[in-house]
């Protein structure tokens, strides 16, 4: 029987890997610290119980184990990476997503904002990187690659789904719950970013942990196949709470309640090209995106977060809905001014149909 060695495996994407690695008959070890057990991992599953963070603590609690297969969720991984090196045959790594030039402020760019979809083999941050973390991320998989010059390593992205320490979702979804009758978008809530259902992005990696002969040695992204939009969000989770608002697009510079829904001080799409996941991996989605943002939304309405309590307070939504109510007032009265201006001639859609007009006389 093959063996699995799992680092992390415990978090929203975990169990999904840890399962489908038991069903490809590896015998699974998992290596965390032991603060999130969950009963959706079985009790053939063995369990250390260290410090992925601390490479001396890990080093001694796994001494000279060898496995067949590594999945690297969670901890330390450039160091990971070399302590693993020459002890397993196929190495799998999850690391950040945002490490391509731009990613941290398209604003920055010419023309600004990123491509839509950014290709696959753009360029990444350079040394000189005002955001450091990026820069690290960077680094840390030219680590990956130096050590396990076979390895699979995936990007992911945002992750929305059950069991998040930081539901990004949480601002819509409460304000839902709370029965807004209007929800502030910004700039029409057009913004598209890559993200993925949990159970997508453990598809994702379990591809991986395959070993396709295509992949080996590379890098891929991940994200659902198709994406929704801030308002395509908000409409699907308001329906699939029975409610309605009334959804008010306000410039994102002037509507700071929606700050948390868009997590960037940019309103630039981020939408990364995951064209090779697709032919390499064979990936697609195994949960269809609308309905996993149903299940979301449903998820936090049974397992709702505290108001007030710490997740609220990182997200940094205050929730507060009389400055929200005081905006929609302001909203309403410059949109009546606005629609009293009077035009000489009403500006037309232009046509889709570029051709010479057909004469009716004529056919």
């Amino acid at each position: 029987m093959q063996t699995a060695l799992v680092i992390g495996g415990t978090g929203p994407t975990g169990p999904y890997v840890v399962n489908g690695l038991l069903d490809r008959g590896f015998r699974v070890t998992i290596l965390h610290t032991g603060r999130h057990e969950t009963s959706l991992i079985g009790p053939e599953v063995e369990h250390i119980h260290s410090n992925p963070f601390d490479i001396e603590r890990t080093a001694d609690d796994l001494g000279d184990r060898t496995f067949d297969l590594a999945v690297i969720m969670y901890g330390r991984l450039r160091d990971l990476a070399s302590l693993l090196r020459g002890r397993v045959n196929h190495f799998v790594s999850i690391g950040g997503v945002g490490v391509y030039q731009g990613f941290a402020n398209p604003d920055e760019l010419f023309p600004v904002g990123m491509p839509v979809p950014l290709p696959h083999r753009s360029d990444l941050v350079g040394n000189n990187e005002f955001f450091g973390k990026l820069r690290r991320i960077r680094e840390t998989e030219e680590v990956v690659f130096s050590t396990h010059p076979e390895a699979i390593h995936l990007r992911y992205p945002q992750l929305y789904g059950p069991r998040q320490l930081l539901p990004r979702e949480w601002p819509i979804v409460r304000r839902a719950i709370d029965r807004r009758p209007f929800l502030i978008v910004p700039d029409g809530g057009l913004t598209v970013k890559s993200q993925a259902w949990v159970e997508n992005a453990a598809h994702a990696t379990l591809l991986a942990c395959d070993r396709p002969e295509p992949a080996v040695g590379k890098i891929y992204n991940v994200a659902d196949e198709q994406l929704f939009s801030i308002r395509q969000i908000a409409e699907i989770v308001a329906n699939e709470l029975e409610h309605e608002w009334e959804i008010i697009s306000l410039p994102y510079d002037a509507a700071p309640s929606t700050r948390p829904m868009l997590t960037s001080w940019s309103n630039s799409h981020r939408i990364l090209d995951i064209g090779p996941t697709i032919r390499d991996l064979g990936y697609s989605d195994v949960v269809e995106p609308g309905a996993a943002w149903r299940l979301a939304t449903r998820w936090l309405v049974a397992n709702p977060v505290e108001r007030g309590g710490d997740v609220e307070q990182r997200l940094e939504d205050p929730f507060e809905y009389a400055s929200e109510d005081r905006q929609y007032e302001i909203w309403q009265r410059y949109q009546k001014e606005l629609s009293t201006v009077e035009w000489s001639k009403p500006p037309g859609y232009s046509s889709a149909y570029v051709g010479r007009p057909t004469n009716p006389a004529n056919g």
